[in-house]
């Protein structure tokens, strides 16, 4: 927001500079984001004087210049060339001297220097109106009356203020200082409690305000009293719509406001200084003599101020007459009913709508306006009738007419001030300092917040309904720190601590474990929004439409649901990046998914209806290591996808004899496999090659590798104990290789299982080193080459133990896998 240092200095009366304001309010809460010059006349008239002619003689080498010499209140008189044919001796003028910049547009200009003119000395030059920015004559220059005193400054002489706009940067939580007298009173109680000061917050009043007549009664219902609890109104007859004054007109131009009638100026006007948003409407064109503030149907088409054809969706609150709408509420006025120059009558409305109702029309419509800026934040409902009042008064000064009706105040359900109860024992130790009870409540007193009792214990306070966050005992601790100022408390050197006790495992400390695993084996670490497209899970297999969790006010419709996977947000990422020709890439991302059950009954408890869970997604596209001259490029594959993910698995301890692959029923793969436990049969991952269809989907040309982790399951399942550490065994390892000839349908984790179901002391390792399909084996079956590692922790072992385990191992095999050996 914008606030006029001019205009800021009409309620507090001080000589206080811009930066020293900045100062005040960045410490009182109200960043201050920039201070721009404003010069009302370009250049500011610097180096311009006010001179007489002394002399003025014709130039001997031109029919139509003057040799004049003129003082301007120095030590001699200068020398002037002069081209105006109204240039005379004994003239008061306005001289531009040496040094002076004439501005010829807002960006160029042109410095009067020391030259000669066909071969007279000229030091200065004598101006017109439209040379200095004064007006827009060319006629001649400038002649002053006799009375003008020779060596003023012209910016003295012509009144010229320069002004500057300062930048607030006003949060959502702060509507009391969407305005000047916001800021003000902000500005008066920081000075004055941190600096000493005893500056004032003159508010103008409206005590001359009254009726004239009856005349001209418009009649206001109000059918949505939800989303307008307060309507206030009058009529004012006989006006006349022209140019604001310059006064007024330079206010709005300094905050960044186009000048358009007097009448909506003064809207405007009132708008920043009180923070209350005002319509003005030609009270001719309401049909029916009727305000009425409803909803329309949705569809409604509506054509607003800026000449846009809007259609409504049902939800807006309109101001309507007996036969159309007239006005989004708080947000955008209406073509037809504006006020224009041939308008005398004039209908004010000030009113108080439902901050959450205008925010939701404000967003769908695109419309941000300086009303619907405040009344978003929430206005003060108690504000409406000073506010019209203020403007009725200015729109018979500046406009002329007489008030015609009474002020129709539709107010059923009153806004009361929020009662707080403050106890100073707690508010300072949240403050961690003790300060004196009369600067709380001098601090009280200039924020307009009400102490109805006090005691020895605390105070009851009463908080004005223009500061909507203001609700709590810690609410007010934050007001009186503020503007108290935080850099007033001081900390002592004394150091506190407690015990905690920490969750084993530490969930961060596993995220990095693995995020560190991961990027050092090259893959990038992405996040993505939360966020996404609805038409993701439109006649998807495995995600349902239904399971969405719908966003009720989507930021776009690009961003309507929330994600039921990761999946299609790593896929944006891997298209992105493969447009911009970056063909290999790994990837991995920790997040959460969300899920909607419809099944679950309204009354049911909320935790029901609404699924969370965190993830761990990774992507494998293109080759697995880069092109280089020693080794050849390989294309990523399953095995390369899988190895990383048992890899993860194994670096947290997770205990890998509990899980058993399955083929996976997912569609989104072309074939893919399910890591669950056997015990629960819970999935902990799924990983595999995406399919033609769900690439096509994403508009992806390349072969992707996806796996899915569910990573709070896998947190549940890390072991809680500390790792503990052996020594190296003192006795070598043996091993001994079998050729299995085995049915295809088994497969090596079965012969795994069985070995160490088998062996459970001397078996350390079994792994498959070679498969073979081919001659010599008949058809249905495959070789599995498997290789078994036996170890004893207490002493070397002996061929006969060895054979013995070999031996039990085989006829397992024979038995329960109708395994034969190769020879």
């Amino acid at each position: 927001m914008i606030v006029s240092y001019k205009w800021l200095r009409d309620y507090v009366k001080s000589d206080l500079t811009p930066q020293e304001i900045d100062n005040v309010l960045t410490f009182s809460g109200l960043e201050i984001e920039g201070i721009e010059k404003i010069e009302t006349i370009k250049g500011g008239l610097e180096h311009v004087v006010i001179g007489q002619v002394m002399t003025c003689e014709p130039h001997p080498d031109s029919d139509h210049l003057h040799v004049t010499t003129v003082d301007v209140g120095g030590d001699r008189l200068l020398d002037i060339v002069c081209g105006a044919p109204n240039v005379a001796a004994g003239q008061k003028v306005v001289v531009a001297t040496i040094g002076t910049k004439i501005y010829t547009s807002d960006t160029e200009f042109f410095e009067i220097k020391k030259s000669k003119i066909r071969g007279c000395v000229s030091e200065g030059m004598i101006c017109a109106e439209d040379e200095l920015g004064l007006g827009a004559s060319h006629d001649g220059i400038m002649v002053l009356p006799d009375d003008a005193k020779v060596g003023t400054p012209a910016k003295e002489y012509f009144h010229v203020e320069d002004d500057y706009a300062i930048e607030v940067a006003i949060t959502a939580n702060r509507s009391d200082a969407t305005s000047h007298i916001g800021v003000g009173r902000d500005l008066v109680a920081a000075y004055n409690t941190q600096h000493g000061g005893n500056l004032t917050l003159d508010i103008p009043s409206v005590d001359a305000f009254k009726q004239d007549n009856s005349d001209r009664k418009t009649e206001i219902i109000v059918e949505d009293t939800e989303n307008c609890p307060r309507y206030t109104g009058l009529t004012i007859t006989g006006v006349k719509v022209s140019d604001s004054p310059e006064w007024l007109r330079n206010k709005l131009s300094a905050v960044g406001i186009r000048p358009i009638n007097n009448i909506v100026d003064i809207t405007n006007f009132v708008l920043m200084e009180v923070g209350q948003p005002l319509h003005a409407f030609d009270a001719d064109k309401i049909e029916g003599g009727k305000v009425i503030v409803k909803k329309l149907p949705a569809g409604t088409m509506f054509t607003t101020l800026d000449g846009v054809q809007r259609k409504l969706n049902g939800n807006e609150l309109m101001i309507c007459n007996e036969k159309e709408g007239m006005c989004i509420a708080g947000v955008f006025g209406g073509e037809k009913s504006g006020v224009k120059a041939e308008t005398t009558n004039v209908f004010l409305e000030s009113a108080y709508f439902n901050p959450v109702s205008i925010r939701k029309t404000s967003k769908y419509h695109g419309l941000k306006t300086d009303a619907s800026f405040r009344f978003e934040r929430g206005c003060d409902p108690n504000i409406t009738v000073y506010a019209i009042k203020r403007a009725a008064l200015l729109i018979k000064e500046l406009a002329g007419g007489t008030i015609s009706s009474e002020i129709t105040d539709i107010y059923p359900k009153p806004i009361e001030r929020c009662r707080v109860e403050i106890n100073y024992k707690r508010i300072f130790a949240l403050m961690g300092k003790e300060i004196p009870v009369d600067t709380i409540k001098s601090i009280l007193s200039m924020l307009d917040i009400q102490v109805e009792s006090d005691n020895a214990e605390g105070m009851t306070l009463l908080i004005p309904t223009n500061k909507v966050d203001v609700t709590r005992e810690c609410d007010v601790v934050e007001e009186i720190m503020r503007i108290y100022g935080y850099n007033k408390i001081s900390f002592d050197e004394s150091l506190s601590s407690c015990l905690s006790y920490s969750r084993k495992p530490n969930p961060n400390k596993i995220q990095n474990v693995v995020g560190n695993y991961l990027a050092d084996n090259g893959f990038s670490e992405i996040m993505n929004n939360s966020l996404t497209k609805s038409e993701y899970y439109d006649n998807n297999a495995d995600f349902d439409s239904k399971n969405n969790v719908v966003i009720l006010n989507p930021l776009s419709k690009e961003l309507n649901v929330m994600r039921q996977t990761l999946l299609y947000s790593g896929l944006e990422c891997i298209v992105y990046n493969l447009n911009h020709k970056i063909l290999n890439q790994k990837l991995f991302e920790f997040g959460k998914i969300y899920r909607y059950n419809p099944e679950q009954v309204e009354n049911d408890d909320v935790t029901k209806r609404y699924f969370e869970e965190r993830h761990l997604s990774i992507f494998a596209t293109g080759s697995e290591i880069p092109e280089n001259w020693k080794l050849k490029a390989e294309n990523t594959d399953f095995y390369y996808l899988k190895a990383h993910v048992i890899n993860i698995l194994r670096r947290l301890r997770i205990n890998m004899g509990r899980i058993v692959a399955e083929p996976s029923q997912s569609k989104y793969y072309v074939s893919g496999i399910d890591l669950m436990f056997k015990d629960n049969c819970k999935v902990i991952a799924t990983l595999g090659k995406l399919s033609k269809e769900t690439l096509k989907r994403m508009d992806c040309k390349q072969d992707v590798y996806y796996a899915d982790i569910n990573w709070d399951l896998v947190l549940k399942s890390v072991p809680t104990k500390d790792l503990t550490y052996t020594e190296v065994p003192k006795f070598p390892e043996v091993r001994r290789d079998l050729a299995l000839v085995i049915n295809k349908d088994v497969t090596f984790e079965q012969i795994e299982r069985l070995a160490f179901e088998t062996e459970r002391k001397l078996l350390k390792k079994v792994g498959l080193f070679d498969v073979y399909e081919g001659d010599r084996i008949e058809q249905g079956k495959k070789s599995y080459a498997v290789s078994f590692v036996l170890q004893d922790t207490e002493k070397t072992l002996s061929d006969k133990q060895i054979e013995a385990v070999m031996d039990k191992l085989q006829k397992t095999f024979e038995t329960k896998l109708e395994a034969k050996i190769r020879s």
